[in-house]
């Protein structure tokens, strides 16, 4: 059967799927197409539900629920650490109230915790490409940026200074981890299935954890300005025993971010949450 498995192209999702893209995993029955997309593309293509399995953010689940089942393993998880908020000039949480923010998509998990962080009416947001965003802000065309990915470590190279990190926000406001990305499953392929693509997931993050400078070599062709240490850095940071399984405290942060995000009207009602054993 052949199986579409989109994620992003970047480190931490190439180092995740290093054991099936190499071919030591073995996938049995199951042809993985690998496809890769940006997060915000992703998340508008499940919306659709174009392919079988997706990486996608946890703010987009509530629109595909009907469509997807998320995954157990292959979440990305901030553990007091998650997307920053950055400026040209140091500044205060506070004053970015009434500021255009660059954010890399509607969908995406980052731009859905700065609102609660913020207040959904109190900035305006302008949607960037996620890689351009430090350019836009380093450049004067926004006040402020929302950073994912490799941004979080390298925007000082810009010169550009932290305002808040919405994992250090979010960790202080509930005590949990903020769940930024997971994988789901297209409920029409069945549990059978489901299960089987869970098992061969988690088994590939399992093989680059367990083999991590092969993995990080591999993964480090999709890091845009990353050196080695870096890349280990960054990837350490997202593929982890969060990703093998969300446990118990994952799959709480994930129900307790999208009940707030309810509660203040940014997102439909998120119904029960299953995750695919």
């Amino acid at each position: 059967m052949r199986l579409r498995l989109a994620h992003s192209p970047d480190p931490d999702d190439a180092f995740m799927f290093y054991g099936l893209a190499c071919g030591a995993v073995d996938s049995g029955p199951y042809m993985f197409e690998h496809v890769r997309e940006d997060i915000q593309t992703l998340n508008e293509r499940a919306r659709r539900g174009e392919y079988e399995v997706t990486a996608l953010s946890i703010h987009a689940y509530p629109y595909v629920r009907d469509r997807y089942a998320l995954l157990s393993c292959g979440a990305s998880m901030g553990d007091n650490y998650g997307p920053l908020v950055v400026a040209r000039e140091p500044i205060g949480t506070e004053e970015l109230t009434g500021r255009t923010i660059a954010i890399p998509g509607r969908l995406t998990t980052a731009f859905l915790t700065l609102q609660l962080a913020l207040g959904r009416d109190s900035f305006t947001p302008q949607v960037v490409m996620f890689d351009q965003i430090p350019h836009a802000v380093a450049e004067g065309r926004v006040d402020a940026g929302l950073l994912i990915h490799e941004g979080q470590l390298t925007y000082a190279d810009q010169k550009l200074h932290r305002v808040i990190d919405l994992g250090v926000w979010w960790l202080e406001r509930t005590g949990l981890p903020l769940p930024l990305g997971g994988n789901a499953v297209r409920r029409d392929l069945g549990p059978e299935v489901a299960g089987d693509v869970a098992r061969l997931i988690r088994s590939s993050v399992r093989y680059g954890l367990e083999h991590r400078q092969a993995a990080v070599a591999y993964a480090l062709q999709f890091g845009r300005g990353l050196d080695v240490p870096l890349a280990d850095r960054f990837i350490g940071m997202y593929v982890n025993e969060w990703t093998l399984d969300y446990g118990p405290r994952g799959r709480e942060a994930v129900r307790r971010l999208l009940a707030e995000a309810h509660r203040a009207e940014l997102i439909p009602e998120p119904g029960p949450i299953d995750f695919t054993p």
